[in-house]
């Protein structure tokens, strides 16, 4: 597994179109929001092709991770880990931001609290699936 900062957004916003819009049924207004050309983005390779992404925002001190995604074929890899890890590091490399923060699936909080977030404030909804505020220190 290969995972490398890209400007390759195109492919991001495909491997997001086929988890969050057409498996997960998030619709396309939810998806496109218009802050991609400012983001970071992370793009992971395994021996086929592209895999897995993710999107970072920074604002002031925060680095906000979003967007975590990996194809049906490449979960249960350690991909999601690696990735987060990745965006962790990036984050940590960009001046001035000391925390890092993300909105999780709610069934998901406990992967993330492996990789060292906490669950803040009460569950909510993001595209009509339940969420929780999730952050931890740089």
């Amino acid at each position: 597994m290969k995972i490398e900062v890209t400007r390759d957004i195109a492919t991001c916003q495909r491997l997001r179109r086929a988890v969050f819009i057409d498996e997960q049924g998030v619709s396309e207004a939810d998806e496109v929001d218009g802050l991609d050309e400012t983001a970071i983005h992370l793009l992971a390779f395994d021996g086929q092709g592209p895999v897995g992404t993710a999107r970072l925002l920074v604002k002031g001190a925060t680095g906000k991770i979003g967007r975590v995604c990996v194809l049906p074929a490449a979960r249960g890899t350690g991909l999601g880990a690696a990735l987060i890890e990745t965006a962790l590091r990036v984050l940590q490399d960009q001046p001035g931001v000391t925390e890092a923060c993300l909105g999780s699936q709610s069934h998901a909080t406990g992967f993330y609290e492996k990789l060292g977030f906490a669950v803040e404030g009460e569950e909510f909804l993001d595209a009509g699936i339940p969420h929780r505020h999730m952050r931890r220190a740089l």
